[in-house]
């Protein structure tokens, strides 16, 4: 631990440091119901021929942001967002061992935010090696949309006939990006009209913000300068890492829940000794 003693002797003056502010934020807990997920055409076969599906995990592998300034209404801004997630189920027919499918879901969601106004075109360089310094494309002042997703929680799926087109977030596959593309090993296949459709519903809990990039003055005490030397594991002897690591007591004994601990020490049924100590 740095001794704070030693950071106020250092300089203490006001700096101008370029940074992101938020300038307006909000969060989301969603669920997402009947959304359509689309498998490679061999498992859209084991699909056909599946009585049931049962949801196994979901992770999102991508997401396309848009902000456009809204007309008539200055300083407003609309964030339009493409969650691509990769969905995961076991798809069981008669009694036999269930098969394991992945395929595509997508969502749109848009949301208005506060980003303030600025008029100035923004420029800046890049520096690549081996090359000259080579000047960015001026681009508009338009503020910074950033979303913090934690991981999507699978919740249900569900089999449906081609007639009975229930669900939503239908997507054109020939419009997805190859960077989602490539997290499949097959490629993507749209329904035909006898076969069966796979709709997965999804809880998401996500933030989303504005940001503008600001010029701002705060004090400065010093430099921040380690106080701690690198230092990597011998290689020579791999017992002295071993050693260093504490042993994993909760893998041998799980730990017992601290609610339930209090319920049975604190004046329930007729344990009341310890009722002056709740």
């Amino acid at each position: 631990m740095a001794d704070k003693s030693n950071q106020n002797c250092g300089r203490n003056e006001n700096v101008c440091i370029d940074v992101d502010r938020v300038l307006d934020s909000c969060l989301d807990k969603e669920c997402l119901t009947d959304v359509r997920v689309y498998v490679s055409e061999a498992e859209q076969q084991i699909l056909n021929n599946a009585k049931s599906v049962r949801p196994i995990n979901a992770e999102l592998i991508w997401t396309y942001i848009d902000v456009e300034a809204l007309p008539f209404n200055k300083g407003f801004y609309t964030v339009d967002i493409r969650y691509y997630f990769k969905c995961y189920f076991d798809a069981f027919a008669g009694v036999m061992h269930p098969t394991r499918i992945c395929g595509l879901a997508a969502y749109d969601k848009r949301v208005i935010l506060y980003g303030s106004e600025g008029g100035a075109n923004i420029y800046s360089s890049l520096f690549v090696p081996g090359e000259n310094d080579i000047e960015l494309m001026m681009k508009s002042n338009l503020p910074k949309a950033t979303v913090e997703v934690v991981p999507p929680i699978l919740l249900a799926g569900k089999l449906v006939d081609s007639k009975n087109n229930c669900g939503c977030c239908n997507i054109d596959l020939c419009c997805v990006p190859q960077a989602v593309c490539c997290c499949f090993e097959k490629p993507l296949y749209d329904c035909g009209d006898g076969d069966k459709r796979l709709y997965a519903t999804l809880g998401l809990f996500s933030i989303i913000r504005l940001l503008r990039n600001v010029q701002i003055v705060v004090p400065s005490y010093d430099f921040c300068i380690p106080d701690k030397q690198c230092c990597s594991p011998g290689e020579d002897d791999p017992c002295c890492l071993f050693n260093k690591m504490e042993f994993p007591y909760n893998d041998f004994f799980p730990p017992v829940n601290p609610s339930e601990n209090n319920i049975n020490n604190c004046c329930c049924g007729e344990n009341r000794s310890n009722c002056n100590n709740c």
